[in-house]
Order: structure tokens, then sequence, then C-alpha cells
């Protein structure tokens, strides 16, 4: 008897996402058991947040995040780096 590989793709919708989905899809082997779900459902959301999903897509298998998907997202520090939350100085 063979056990399944639990893959849970993470999709908000969008064409990225999209791609995610058709890539794990024609990846999967019989093995792999997929399941697309939609980060704008609460319990999906919920979940998410179990397994460390900070951005979307993201894919997890047999309860573990892809090391692909690992990314820790949007932080502060990083979005001051970039200049968001700085005044503009006139004339550049």
């Amino acid at each position: 008897m063979t056990n399944k590989r639990q893959v849970e793709v993470f999709s908000a919708g969008c064409a990225l996402c999209d791609e995610t989905v058709s890539l794990v899809e024609r990846i999967a082997c019989d093995s792999c058991e997929v399941v697309v779900l939609d980060m704008r459902e609460d319990e999906v959301a919920a979940r998410a947040q179990e397994l460390g999903v900070r951005t979307v897509p993201a894919v997890a298998v047999n309860g573990k995040l892809a090391a692909c998907c690992e990314g820790a997202g949007p932080s502060e520090s990083e979005l001051r780096a970039a200049g968001i939350g700085r005044e503009a100085v006139q004339g550049r």
C-alpha cells in the first residue's frame, strides 16, 4: 500500500498563483494528492498561518512548507529600506 503525499497549494486566485497550481499539477505523480486552497477563506488563512505561510502562492508537502516558500514576506525594515515612510526630499 502506498502512502499519498498531501500537497497543499495556497492561492489567492491571481495569475502567479494559477501558474503555481498548474506547475504543481503538472509535476505531481500518482503518489501526490494535490489540494488547492483559497486564501480568501478564513479556515484556509488559519491553516496557512499554522504552517508559516507569509506570501502566496505557497506550497506545503505533508504539512511542511516547501523550502522555496519559506520567505518571510515583507518586513517593516525592508519596506523602510526601500523608502517607505521616508519624507521625499524636493529635487530628488
